[in-house]
């Protein structure tokens, strides 16, 4: 068990040779106030005054010091009488401990300087001496409040970061030294302790200056674990006070003066087994065996590992190519760019293995990679902003009038023209030809992220080689994408050159009409039905002209009488519509008289009043005014010639308030654009992603091997192509001396457990 802790220290100088330990390894680390008797404490330990004393700070780096017990030999040569050695100076054995003083505070200047400034750089001690048990302590500077000297505002957080860096480690044992004649609850150390081990389970207190408590006070409920309670319990202690080491005493001296205050104590006495410098140490000793005991499987299977990846990085890093011939570089060339290309597959495949090292492994678990990222563009990028699509965005009922009436031409055609439905759903159509280019271009640029993820170790040692095969591929994908953006207008253009009217999706006109009837009935024709139409009165202004206007009377009489028999032949089978004489002049027959009914009167078809007495507009000119005109035309030439509006240059259908013709034929174009609109749609929506696919994704994934040995295997750039970088030979140097100092930590390691073997 012994053996344990030399183990443990030798894994600690091959880590400090590299500078700095990839293994959290097991140790104790002493925590405290500035001035709280810590130095004391390990100088108690080691049984020598070896440390710098002094007032303010002055411990200001963290003193790693490493205890070996050795037999003392019989002949009394030297190595029996105990000696140090640092880190810094190998083999250089320092008997006079007064030296190892002035090498310390002179090692300690060297990085800080001579006005209290501070380091986290470690100094490394190994004192060799049989007084000693074998133990692992590190010393840190004491936890201070105010800043003295050079020392930075923020001395306090830095000492308290240095000190977290090293008791962070779940393999530490923390030592919190806190002065007895203090109160337990304002204890620094122990509120640190507290943050990183809250259940008190790797923490040992230790009291001091136990003889400078008041009189009448003792510690024993804090030595008996009752006031803040750790589960390795407290330590009480008795230092040398200043005036003991400015008088010399010795330390072996002031150790019996200690044991003799511990047994003459009346509230001590009782509980020496928690008392003593010597029981410190022992348990000191107990604690460390048995903490090493249970992590140093752990500490195994992390050599293990370890090696596995330098060995992985060095296999990735390969040989220097400077003395490799060209057949061997050619060789390489190929492979390099193959695993590239298996890469880049595998990566849009997402069958995994695309990653080569740690860091883009751990992305791979944290976010979408590769073709998963395309697979997001084509589904909720590009998916979801098609169906948020109105198929009526940017397009006014005014306008959609405004093309009706534009394809009616010079009469009102009985059906709606179907050049405007041709025209306003090609123009809703041609909207869907920039979110397609945009998927593309999305696609595009993910392309090429994949492309630099997909870049192996191996392609890193080039880096001539690396920025060849990048510029191969962004031209490959730049080739690439001309097509696919061509072929994703070609699909507009191949939707716009014919409107597929017989699609078996397609609602269709009358299947329009007839939906559009059923929302309409229960308004139109609920309740009673319309009263039927009243006869015809002759206006009084007829009676005072007949005179003048004989023959004008006898055509009217004519007309009305034939208005009333035809309005009898109808009544049989059909519904009277609405006549109000202020009623709209409508056209009959087709899909609108089965809308607005068959009554609808026409002024050159079905006789009606005289335009004289009418109350509708003609484009903002009373038909009357136009009725009157004519009639003082023919009744006297002395009036006035009346003048129609001059025609405005631009005319639209805004100003004007639909009429229920226009009402219907508007409701009828937006429900057919609506069902066409949506058939086109779906189809879109499934093309271009097979089109980016075929056209952009597997075309580069199956041609971009061909590229790069076309644009690359060339024999007299091989030895351009592979010529590795300086920071590539430094890395491959590292990773070398790295490696053996695993090697070395495992043949360590393995020791305790052929000494096990041995020893069972």
């Amino acid at each position: 068990m012994q053996n344990l802790i030399p183990v443990v220290n030798k894994l600690q100088d091959v880590f400090n040779a590299i500078g700095n330990a990839p293994i959290d390894l097991p140790q104790i680390v002493v925590i405290g106030s500035q001035s709280s008797g810590k130095s004391s404490v390990l100088e108690n330990v080691v049984g020598s005054d070896f440390l710098p004393r002094g007032t303010g700070i002055v411990t200001r780096r963290p003193l790693i010091l490493q205890l070996f017990n050795t037999s003392s030999p019989t002949d009394g040569s030297a190595e029996a009488k105990a000696y140090g050695e640092f880190l810094h100076r190998p083999n250089d054995k320092i008997y006079d401990f007064d030296e190892i003083r002035n090498e310390i505070q002179r090692e300690t200047d060297r990085t800080t300087g001579r006005n209290k400034g501070i380091s986290t750089k470690p100094i490394s001690l190994r004192i060799h001496s049989p007084k000693v048990l074998n133990l692992t302590l590190v010393d840190l500077p004491g936890i201070t409040k105010v800043s003295v000297g050079d020392q930075p505002a923020d001395i306090e957080f830095q000492i308290h970061d240095m000190c977290m860096q090293y008791i962070t480690n779940p393999n530490a044992v923390i030592l919190a030294v806190t002065a007895g004649n203090t109160d337990l609850a304002n204890s620094d150390a122990l509120k640190m302790a507290r943050e990183v081990d809250p259940e008190g389970v790797r923490t040992v207190g230790v009291l001091t200056k136990l003889d400078l408590m008041d009189p009448g006070t003792d510690a024993s409920e804090m030595l008996m674990n009752r006031v803040i309670p750790l589960r390795l319990g407290y330590v009480g202690v008795v230092n040398r006070g200043q005036r003991d080491i400015e008088n010399g005493t010795k330390i072996s001296d002031a150790q019996k003066k200690e044991a003799d205050f511990f047994r003459n104590h009346t509230a001590y006495r009782h509980m020496l087994h928690r008392c003593g410098t010597p029981t410190l140490t022992r348990i000191l000793n107990h604690i460390l065996l048995h903490h090493i005991r249970d992590t140093l499987p752990d500490i195994k299977q992390r050599i293990a590992s370890l090696l596995l990846e330098v060995q992985a990085e060095l296999d990735a890093l390969g040989e220097p190519t400077s003395d490799q011939t060209q057949r061997t570089l050619g060789s390489q060339l190929l492979q390099l760019l193959s695993r590239f290309c298996d890469s880049f597959a595998a990566a849009i495949d997402g069958r995994g293995g695309a990653a080569t090292n740690k860091a883009t492994l751990n992305s791979q678990m944290t976010e979408l990679y590769g073709g998963a990222r395309i697979s997001y563009i084509f589904n909720d990028l590009f998916g979801r902003s098609l169906q948020g699509i109105d198929p009526f965005d940017g397009l006014r009922d005014e306008e959609i009038r405004t093309v009706i009436a534009n394809a009616h031409g010079t009469r009102q055609s009985l059906f709606v023209p179907e050049i405007s439905f041709d025209l306003l759903v090609k123009r809703q159509i041609a909207r869907l030809e920039q979110p397609g280019l945009q998927c593309c271009d999305l696609v595009f640029d993910e392309m090429q992220r994949i492309s630099t993820q997909c870049e192996t170790t191996e392609l890193s040692r080039f880096p001539e080689l690396r920025d060849r095969v990048m510029d191969v591929m962004s031209k490959l994908l730049r080739r690439s994408v001309s097509p696919t953006q061509q072929m994703i207008s070609n699909l507009i253009q191949i939707e716009l050159s014919y409107i597929n009217t017989a699609h078996p999706d397609f609602i269709g006109g009358s299947k329009a009409v007839a939906q559009l009837m059923e929302s309409r009935q229960p308004q139109e024709y609920v309740g009673e039905l319309p009263p039927t139409t009243p006869p015809v009165q002759m206006p009084e202004n007829l009676h005072r002209n007949q005179a003048n206007r004989p023959n004008s009377m006898r055509q009217n009489y004519a007309q009305q009488n034939a208005q009333s028999q035809d309005s009898k032949a109808r009544s049989n089978g059909q519904a009277l519509a609405r006549s109000s004489p202020s009623h709209t002049p409508q056209p009959s027959g087709g899909i609108m008289s089965l809308i607005f009914g068959a009554n609808s009167s026409n002024n050159g078809a079905n006789g009606s009043l005289p335009s004289s007495v009418a109350a509708t507009t003609i484009h903002g000119v009373p038909a009357r005014v136009v009725g009157q005109a004519t009639s003082s035309a023919t009744g006297s030439q002395q009036s006035p010639v009346i003048k129609l509006q001059q025609m405005p240059d631009s005319m639209s259908r805004a100003e004007d308030a639909p009429t229920d013709r226009e009402r219907i034929e508007t409701e009828i174009i937006k429900s057919l654009l609506r069902s066409y609109f949506d058939i086109v749609r779906k189809n879109y929506m499934d093309l271009v992603p097979k089109t980016i696919m075929c056209f952009l994704v597997n075309k580069c994934k199956s041609e971009l091997q061909n590229e790069l040995v076309a644009s690359l295997y060339k024999e007299d750039e091989l030895p351009q192509l592979l010529r590795e970088t300086d920071d590539v030979a430094q890395r491959r140097a590292t990773c070398y001396e790295f490696r053996e100092v695993l090697e070395r930590a495992a043949r360590i390691v393995n020791e305790v457990r052929d000494y096990n073997a041995n020893s069972t």
